[in-house]
């Protein structure tokens, strides 16, 4: 075959590639003849894939809440890397801004469009037998999402709404991490005593939420939209564009959550716990915790009403 200019060009720039990194040109183009030809299955690790979803018990429909929270943990993912890329950028452009909180977005947007494929998916009698194997694990437990949380927003807005008044950015990591809004979540109301759901999440976690929590405390999605320009910040579509992340993230995600929880937990009569043992109604319903973002982005009504 003849060595074209194109081919020679590459060639060219595939020597000065392995050069920069002091490794001969000639070893690696001769490891490129015995390579395979890479498949669709070998790129995506389809098999590895397909082998994590392992169930506890006998019941069919388990199979269905394996699958999905595995999707969820897959589109979280998914998110962060996209946050990671926008949130680590020292001086991002609008349209770069844009381009990022829109694909963030549209994650989102299909994880709240997706819970009824577990609301509806799965039947209740089966639901309430194999929850009983999973206590007390619970998806108050997912570690990325709390990623996302502190990716998104500054540290005071997922305060406890009781303890807001109480701090503030001089206060430290450890003391702002106790009054997180789903440490309520995790904690017998009466003694303050810190549950075993809780407490195996920090022992996993802690170490990781706080390096993050410091990370992302000047970096986060609300950090890097006020350094835009003024007038890009005043965009209506951006500014919407803001404001349905807000609300798709802590009004219509959780209360797709909550409803679907709501379904099975109370579908019989009697103990209406989470797997986790948790308080789910008030660590769950926006109401309770006002969990927003992006304040500043929001009216005084609007804040007084929301999630109501």
């Amino acid at each position: 075959m003849e060595i074209t200019p194109k081919i020679q060009e590459q060639l060219n720039q595939l020597n000065d590639k392995f050069t920069a990194i002091n490794q001969n040109t000639s070893t690696h183009l001769e490891g490129l003849l015995w390579a395979k030809p890479i498949t669709y299955w070998d790129y995506i690790q389809t098999d590895a894939l397909l082998s994590l979803q392992t169930q506890r018990t006998t019941l069919p429909d388990e199979m269905v809440f394996v699958m999905y929270h595995q999707v969820n943990e897959l589109l979280f993912k998914m998110i962060l890397w996209e946050m990671e890329q926008l949130c680590h950028t020292e001086q991002p452009s609008t349209v770069y801004f844009t381009e990022k909180l829109g694909r963030i977005s549209r994650y989102f947007d299909m994880l709240t469009t997706s819970f009824d494929i577990m609301k509806d998916g799965m039947e209740p009698e089966q639901y309430l037998k194999f929850r009983n194997t999973l206590t007390p694990a619970s998806g108050f437990q997912s570690a990325q999402y709390r990623f996302i949380e502190f990716s998104s927003t500054d540290l005071i807005n997922l305060i406890d709404n009781r303890f807001r008044a109480t701090i503030d950015r001089n206060t430290p990591y450890e003391h702002a991490f106790e009054h997180l809004y789903w440490q309520a979540g995790g904690k017998d109301y009466q003694t303050g005593e810190k549950s075993f759901l809780i407490l195996e999440f920090e022992r996993k976690y802690k170490k990781q939420f706080l390096a993050h929590m410091e990370e992302y405390n000047t970096i986060n999605l609300w950090r890097k939209f006020k350094q835009l320009p003024e007038a890009d910040q005043k965009n209506p579509a951006l500014v919407a564009a803001m404001r349905h992340y807000d609300v798709t993230v802590n009004i219509t995600w959780v209360m797709g959550h909550f409803n679907a929880a709501k379904k099975y937990i109370e579908s019989v009569p009697g103990n209406h716990e989470a797997t986790g043992g948790s308080d789910w109604k008030k660590y769950m319903l926006p109401k309770y915790q006002k969990r927003i973002f992006f304040p500043e982005l929001w009216s005084a009504e609007e804040i007084e009403n929301w999630g109501a």
